[in-house]
């Protein structure tokens, strides 16, 4: 199959082809790419097939899913256009922003597939297959906080949805916790085993594998150890989270559980199973926790990203002014 003059590999065809042209035999039980991304990776070895190749090894998982989306979206462009991709340069780029501006994208959406074109060119040009990256000038889509529909649940709604939860079977109790008490992605939740749970340093933690295949060790509060507990019941062994029929709950069955729930607890908005790490880091920063230690629990490189989860940063409450206010009106005489 040829798109945008380059080869690309057979949905079958393993990760070691997609990277070396085909010339290497797979090894026995090797990933194919079937199995973590549904982009057909490049097996020439021309420039365009290569960079596309060597920018998507890099990662693995949910990152490497959408980065392929983003990156097939911006390939098919090209493809249209009969544009090399790795030939584009900035008035292309700009045109391809505006294209999707037409198209009703959000300005998230448009930001995040152009930051995966904008890493596709990073790296060519580390790897010398374009001389200068002609995504540095483009004009980005501003993407203003307030216009994010970034949904979270309010305490008294979480406790609507925790005593829906509770009602209804293990399994439901157990991913609320999860997720809104200790912040995890849904996937994550949803990989967990019931040998994951371990005693380490005094408490009973999650062992978990996170974004990037980072481990981490999470402490148990007793609220989610016993949501958890319950849930692993008397197994030894085998996922922690399951269904209704036994098998391994996935992430959209846990959005579907969440969705049930939500219509028992009478909640209006409809929302996610990330709106719940929302939840956790909201209520985390609102009740006092410091930001560095949020950055830590949410597993965040970067103190900005935690930042961007703090839904009530609105809150008149919390603003400065009154602190401010009530210490230097304490130092005024009279």
């Amino acid at each position: 199959m040829v798109r945008d003059g380059c080869s690309v590999a057979s949905a079958d065809a393993p990760l070691s082809d997609a990277l070396t042209g085909g010339r290497w035999p797979a090894r026995p039980q090797e990933v194919t790419v079937t199995q973590i991304s549904p982009l057909p990776l490049p097996t020439s070895m021309d420039p365009t097939s290569y960079a596309c190749a060597s920018f998507l090894a890099r990662y693995r998982g949910d990152t490497f899913r959408a980065y392929s989306q983003d990156l097939t979206a911006f390939l098919r462009w090209c493809e249209d256009r009969q544009l090399p991709p790795l030939a584009a340069q900035r008035p292309h780029l700009e045109l391809y922003i505006r294209w999707m501006e037409q198209r009703g994208y959000a300005p998230a959406t448009i930001g995040r597939r152009f930051n995966t074109v904008a890493g596709l060119f990073r790296y060519a040009v580390i790897d010398g297959h374009v001389p200068a990256d002609p995504t540095v000038a483009v004009t980005r889509p501003k993407v203003p906080w307030e216009s994010q529909a970034r949904t979270f649940l309010h305490p008294l709604e979480f406790a609507a949805l925790l005593t829906a939860a509770r009602h209804d079977q293990a399994s439901s109790h157990a991913v609320v916790a999860l997720l809104g008490m200790l912040g995890l992605r849904v996937g994550e939740a949803c990989r967990i085993d019931v040998t994951d749970i371990r005693y380490y340093g005094g408490y009973e933690v999650l062992s978990i594998i996170g974004k990037g295949n980072k481990p981490a060790q999470i402490p148990l509060p007793v609220p989610v150890l016993r949501a958890v507990k319950e849930a692993a019941a008397d197994r030894a062994a085998g996922p922690l989270l399951l269904t209704r029929s036994g098998a391994r709950m996935t992430p959209a069955a846990a959005a579907n559980r969440l969705r049930s729930l939500s219509r028992r607890a009478g909640l209006s908005h409809a929302f996610s199973p990330h709106s719940l790490r929302r939840t956790f880091c909201t209520a985390g920063l609102v009740s006092g926790v410091p930001l560095r230690d949020m950055q830590y629990a949410m597993r965040h490189a970067d103190s900005r990203t935690t930042l961007r989860y703090d839904m009530s940063r609105a809150n008149l409450d919390r603003h400065a002014a009154h602190a401010v206010a009530a210490y230097l009106a304490g130092l005024s005489a009279g």
